[in-house]
């Protein structure tokens, strides 16, 4: 379970540029559940999921993770534990390493490092069968330089990569938006498969709203750091594309757009 308790974070504080994000911002996300959250630039969406993982500091308020308060633990500790896919292909992977030096890598993440070989072969098959759920055939290619494959692989890649050992949370960084439609819905579903099969709870922002309709159980918007729309379950199935474009519409209307 995740807990955002009174979280509060000001950009720039003393400043003519000064920017109260979040005052006093909650919110409780129950093991086991798939979040999509939406809302325009500048809503909070991405500075809320670096809170969590520990990228930006807050001024008060708590993160805590299955009862755990995480604001002493630095970035590196807390990704122990959580695994994150950004919306650049190349930020989830070492370009110059091969598909397996790349998985031995991820393997090894929360582990301590000494002077033996960085891959273990005898954990090759176990890469393959991880690999063979995506359904491209690149358990076939193992000593193929990242670099080499296309975005999409790249970031069907990260996706086992980032969910490649244990994990309490599975972040999702509009991680379909720099790739073309057609394999952006190809790693949606992949997603989806990915986080149902290994029971994930999973924080997916994303600025496609068939997306955060069709995917995931809970439905979040954003605006000015607060949460303006928040359903789940049977409400999440009732809601539409155009139901949420109203919501976008009425609060640009709000602001003078």
């Amino acid at each position: 379970m995740l807990e955002l308790k009174d979280i509060c974070k000001v950009y720039n504080p003393g400043s003519v540029n000064e920017m109260c994000l979040f005052d006093k911002f909650n919110l409780t996300v129950d093991q086991g559940s798939f979040v999509s959250i939406v809302g325009s630039n500048g809503s909070g969406k991405t500075s809320m999921l670096n809170i969590i993982c520990g990228t930006i500091p807050i001024d008060s308020g708590a993160v805590c993770i299955n009862g755990k308060n995480m604001n002493s633990k630095k970035d590196f500790e807390r990704y122990q534990t959580i695994g994150r896919v950004y919306q650049n292909p190349s930020m989830g992977t070492c370009p110059n390493m091969t598909i397996l030096e790349n998985m031995s890598l991820a393997d090894n993440k929360g582990k301590s490092f000494g002077l033996s070989k960085g891959i273990n072969r005898k954990h090759l098959n176990f890469y393959k069968e991880q690999l063979s759920v995506l359904g491209l055939g690149l358990e076939n290619k193992m000593d193929t330089l990242v670099g080499a494959l296309s975005g999409g692989q790249r970031q069907a890649v990260s996706l086992i990569m980032a969910t490649l050992t244990p994990l309490d949370f599975l972040i999702l960084d509009e991680h379909t938006a720099a790739l073309d439609p057609k394999t952006a819905e190809l790693i949606m579903e992949l997603t989806d498969k990915v986080v149902r099969e290994k029971h994930l709870t999973t924080m997916m922002v994303t600025h496609n709203l068939r997306y955060a309709v069709e995917y995931g159980d809970r439905l979040l918007m954003l605006d000015k750091g607060q949460i303006v729309l928040d359903k789940a379950g049977e409400a999440k199935k009732g809601i539409s594309v155009e139901d949420i474009l109203h919501l976008f519409n009425a609060i640009s209307i709000e602001c003078g757009n």
